[in-house]
């Protein structure tokens, strides 16, 4: 883990075409991911299919973050939820948060939660949640550290 400060002004755009291939190289560079994930050049269009849905979904936003460079050091999703509970409230599910290998313990997925927060609230959402595999404690300790709490039991059922 590098625990040097990141001095670079993060630029977060909306993800485009070109950048689909590092998103993914994102998505693979951990243990979870590489099982996941197809990183190959040329990429499967599985991944361009996929992109082209989110990007034409008004509710999606793919981020990708830049360093003074302009080279793409992170990822995340942002999903807006509209529902009836809450009194009509507006949930944000923050997905797929990837950092540069490189800048993990940095500040940099700080920065990146701070900045998806912000989001969030200028969309007048009441709540910020996440899902993370129990296979990653550190990203749970992380997570724990911004303020999100463990308030509800989470189930999944993989559809083949």
């Amino acid at each position: 883990m590098n625990n040097s400060a990141f001095n670079d002004t993060l630029r977060f755009r909306k993800a485009d075409r070109n950048d689909v291939p590092v998103i993914v190289n994102l998505l693979a560079s951990d243990k979870l991911g590489m099982q996941r994930e197809d990183y190959r050049d040329p990429l499967p269009d599985i991944y361009y299919q996929a992109f082209n849905r989110i990007h034409e979904d008004p509710n999606q936003a793919l981020i990708v973050v830049e360093n003074d460079r302009q080279e793409v050091i992170g990822t995340l999703q942002l999903t807006y939820i509209q529902y009836l509970t809450y009194q009509g409230g507006i949930r944000v599910v923050i997905e797929a948060v990837r950092v540069r290998e490189d800048l993990r313990g940095t500040g940099v997925g700080k920065q990146m939660f701070e900045w998806a927060i912000k989001q969030a609230r200028a969309a007048g959402a009441h709540m910020v949640q996440l899902t993370s595999d129990k296979q990653r404690p550190e990203a749970i300790r992380f997570y724990e550290k911004l303020g999100f709490k463990a308030s509800h039991e989470g189930m999944k059922l993989h559809l083949e």
